[in-house]
């Protein structure tokens, strides 16, 4: 089976002059955590939920102020619509992600999420999978007592 068939389509980006708080809106409307950043040539980022919280809001930036260019991912790993299943699941677990923009002519046509598998009776085993490899425990910091 080929990405194409279980990807989300029409996809909400921003653009890299967007504001933070227009990429926030966006994932709130689309019940989402991660919105493509695009310019004329394409993909060029993915801001997250967390991109937001880690490197705007704790460092005391105002979202309204700061352009998603300034705390995005830029380092984004695509796909084709054509790829295979089995194939993007091994991208996501080699990579750590659990999200790959679908890429035709350089121009953003969907996305793969690990959600989009699971809800999909056929690919359960492959999600799981998937999220066990990409879900590597981070050990936090240590609160200091006070």
């Amino acid at each position: 089976m080929k990405v194409k068939e279980i990807m989300t389509k029409n996809i909400a980006y921003v653009n890299p002059m967007s504001t933070v708080v227009e990429a926030a809106q966006l994932m709130q409307k689309h019940n989402v955590g991660a919105i493509p950043v695009c310019d004329q040539n394409g993909v060029i980022g993915l801001v997250t939920d967390r991109d937001i919280v880690v490197r705007n809001i704790a460092h005391g930036k105002s979202p309204s102020e700061t352009p998603v260019k300034d705390v995005m991912t830029s380092q984004v790993t695509t796909i084709s619509p054509d790829t295979d299943i089995d194939d993007a699941t091994k991208i996501m677990s080699q990579n750590q992600i659990r999200r790959l923009p679908v890429v035709e002519n350089n121009m953003l046509v969907g996305i793969l999420s690990l959600g989009d598998m699971a809800a999909d009776n056929r690919f359960d085993t492959e999600a799981s999978k998937a999220l066990s490899e990409i879900s590597i425990p981070a050990k936090p910091e240590k609160l200091k007592k006070q």
